[in-house]
């Protein structure tokens, strides 16, 4: 059994040979590294470079919850989602800030009140990509600016819905979206929404 404490650890292996096997005018590239695990043998591992995302979690005073209806590609398939958007912006920005911008972008909203929910990485397998994760209240309406929906966000549509529905809906299956899942289950085990958790 390891005595190592109960929590991530940070490490880094050396890397002996890094390529790019993929990059454009986007944000995220592909990686191919060839590193040397601690008994010295080398083992390739593709790296999906991400900026991270800030997620949003917008409840108003009746407990209704912001949702976006979206699709995405990869999977074929249209998710019940909430507000969110990449760390894209100047070299450390604040997640809070992209959080409050994409708040105000995707759903026309302000929020006096932000509690941190998370910061979780969405697929370390596979990429550093980050999720920060917040609850949004105390709600108002904002103007969007000259910010214009595109491609996917062109097309999604949006609505309110109890929390306590969208509750459900996580814990029988049908929204299946990662960070809406954790923001949501977050939310109602500190008590912060829906009543406490347990």
């Amino acid at each position: 059994m390891s005595d190592q404490p109960l929590k991530d650890m940070p490490e880094a292996w050396p890397v002996v040979e890094s390529t790019y096997l993929h990059q454009d005018s986007w944000v995220v590239s592909l990686r191919s590294d060839r590193v040397q695990t601690p008994d010295g043998a080398v083992a390739r591992r593709l790296t999906l470079e991400h900026p991270g995302a800030a997620v949003v979690l917008a409840v108003d005073d009746d407990e209704q919850v912001f949702v976006l209806h979206q699709y995405r590609h990869p999977v074929g398939r249209r998710f019940v989602e909430i507000p969110a958007g990449l760390c894209d912006g100047e070299p450390g920005e604040d997640p809070l800030q992209v959080a409050q911008r994409e708040l105000r972008e995707e759903a026309q909203l302000a929020a006096t009140d932000w509690t941190h929910l998370a910061s979780s990485y969405a697929s370390p397998g596979i990429s550093a990509e980050i999720h920060h994760l917040y609850l949004a209240r105390g709600l108002s309406a904002a103007d969007r600016g000259d910010f214009e929906l595109h491609a996917e966000e062109a097309d999604m549509t949006s609505r309110w819905v109890p929390f306590t529905e969208l509750y459900d809906a996580v814990l029988d299956g049908r929204v299946a979206d990662g960070p809406v899942i954790q923001c949501v289950l977050l939310a109602r085990a500190r008590g912060l929404v829906g009543g406490s958790g347990g």
